[in-house]
Order: structure tokens, then C-alpha cells, then sequence
């Protein structure tokens, strides 16, 4: 893709390129991929460390992101490497994302990106016992992508947006979040989580490239709705409001007290009315 990425350069010189680059473990080979395409004039690097796709028999792609020592390795080739700035896309198949994401940014990379698909297998097909879907009767487990994995994106950008804010000072690093995104609604929540950007592909493939424009307009809709101004005046505002199991029960339990206190709820099976009982139920309910 040199000659489009030059093309697309030439043709579009005030817009940002970032170029998606995978490579096997091999420092040279490395090497050369971040030399031949920063010579197309490309604005950055996203690093696929994380696509289950990319041959990680090769020690490629998910393999890398999946042991912090390959990942730690080859982070200092490339920052060594690169004079743009490189992001570290992030596999979701992983026990705690925060691991390989700190070890991304602490190894030089100016941001990272998430998530990347999850490992799934699709299906299999019960009349001929085969995987779906599958290749001359096979198959492999495969990346699982679209509006499914909006809710567990959304908690992995969380968990690596608290990290980078508290280790990091997320002001100086940049966050990109991926996963679901169909609309700016969807867009919006991972801006609250934190994310500085945020990326579309299952979306554009399955509604085609409008949907950038819709968006952004939804985007826009939601900033006036809140009146902000500006990706900042909302970005991470949503983090302080995430907290650990043992205090949400500490907090139900208080709320439960104070609606005691004030003798909010029904005092007694008696007071059941029958005609209110959606009311009523909903007045003992703390939250």
C-alpha cells in the first residue's frame, strides 16, 4: 500500500495519515517496514500488536500483544526506529489489557489504541459437524468485531484510560477507542471514558463511508445538547464515576438508610395499595 499511501498524501496534504503496520519478530524487518513507509510521507504508526488474524505462529500481530517481554522488545525497535508518533493497538484477549498497554507507552509509544476484535469461533454447522465459517470444510478461531463488542470496548478503554491517568498523566499520552461504534452516540461514550479518538471499521463496512458523516453530526448533537465545545470539555468525565463492588453496596446501603430516615418506601406489607404497585415498588429501590 506504499504507492496509495503516497497518493493519498499528495492528494490530501492537510489531513492526518496513520499508517497500520505489522511485521514478524524480526528487528530489521522492522526496520525497513518503518523506513519504506515513512518515506510516503505517512503522519504516524498504529502497531498492530493485537489482530488474532496475524499469523501468531509468526510471532505476529495478537501474539505480540499477548507477552509483555515480545511486546517490551519490539516497542524499543520501533520508537528507535520512528521519527512520527506510534500508537500500540491492544488485543481485548488478554486477562488484564492495562499490563501490555503500560508496557506500550512506558517503552516509548506516544498512545495506544482499543480494542481490537475478540477471539471467537462463529458457529458450527450441525448437519455437516464442520466450523463456520470455514475454508474447504476448516476453520480457525477468528476475530469477533461490531456493535457486540461495544460494551466489553468500553470497559477495556476504561480500565487503560484509569491506568493512564493515574501512572501516566493522560494528558501527555494519547488514547484511541474502538469497538461497536455505529453512531455518535456510541462515539460519545468512549470520549467520556477517556479515549482522545475514536476509530470505525465494522461500521463503514456494513453501512458504507455516510456513515462518517452521520457521525459526526450525531456527535455535534450531543455537544449541544450538554453545551460543550469541545472533545476536552467531556473527555473522561465519565471515569470518577466508576468504583469498586464493595462500594456500591456501601453506598446502597446508605442511600437505603437515608430513605428510612425520611421514611421514603412502605413501612409494612399493609401499605400495598395494589393500583400503585409500579410506584410503590420503584420507591423502595435505593438507586
Amino acid at each position: 500500500m506504499l504507492k496509495e499511501f503516497k497518493q493519498l498524501k499528495q492528494e490530501y496534504p492537510d489531513r492526518i495519515l496513520i499508517a497500520s503496520i505489522m511485521e514478524e519478530y524480526n528487528k530489521a524487518g522492522w526496520e525497513e517496514l518503518i523506513d519504506r513507509v515513512e518515506q510516503t510521507g505517512v503522519d504516524a504508526f498504529e502497531i498492530n500488536f493485537s489482530c488474532p488474524h496475524g499469523m501468531p505462529e509468526r510471532k505476529m500481530g495478537a501474539a505480540v500483544g499477548q507477552d509483555c517481554a515480545l511486546l517490551e522488545e519490539v516497542c524499543g525497535w520501533i520508537n528507535a526506529k520512528a521519527t512520527i508518533p506510534v500508537w500500540a493497538k491492544m488485543t481485548p484477549n488478554v486477562t488484564d489489557i492495562t499490563q501490555p498497554a503500560r508496557v506500550a507507552l512506558s517503552s516509548g509509544c506516544e498512545g495506544v489504541a482499543a480494542i481490537n476484535t475478540i477471539m471467537s469461533v462463529m458457529g458450527i454447522n450441525l448437519t455437516t459437524l464442520r466450523p463456520e465459517p470455514c475454508v474447504e470444510g476448516y476453520s480457525t478461531p477468528g476475530g469477533y468485531s461490531s456493535k457486540a463488542v461495544h460494551p466489553i470496548a468500553l470497559a477495556k478503554v476504561m480500565n487503560i484510560a484509569k491506568m493512564m491517568k493515574s501512572e501516566f498523566g493522560d494528558k501527555d499520552y494519547s488514547l484511541s477507542g474502538i469497538g461497536g461504534v455505529e453512531s455518535g452516540g456510541d462515539a460519545a461514550e468512549f470520549i467520556l471514558l477517556g479515549a482522545n479518538t475514536v476509530q470505525v471499521c465494522t461500521g463503514v463496512m456494513m453501512h458504507g463511508y455516510g456513515i462518517v458523516k452521520k457521525l459526526c453530526s450525531e456527535l455535534q448533537d450531543f455537544m449541544k445538547l450538554h453545551n460543550f465545545s469541545s472533545i476536552e470539555d467531556f473527555r473522561g468525565v465519565s471515569l470518577e464515576y466508576f468504583t469498586t463492588h464493595t462500594d456500591l453496596v456501601r453506598r446502597q446501603q446508605e442511600a437505603i438508610q437515608q430513605r428510612k430516615a425520611v421514611r421514603k418506601g412502605l413501612q409494612s406489607d399493609k401499605e400495598w395499595t395494589g393500583d400503585g404497585f409500579v410506584k410503590e415498588t420503584e420507591s423502595m429501590v435505593s438507586n
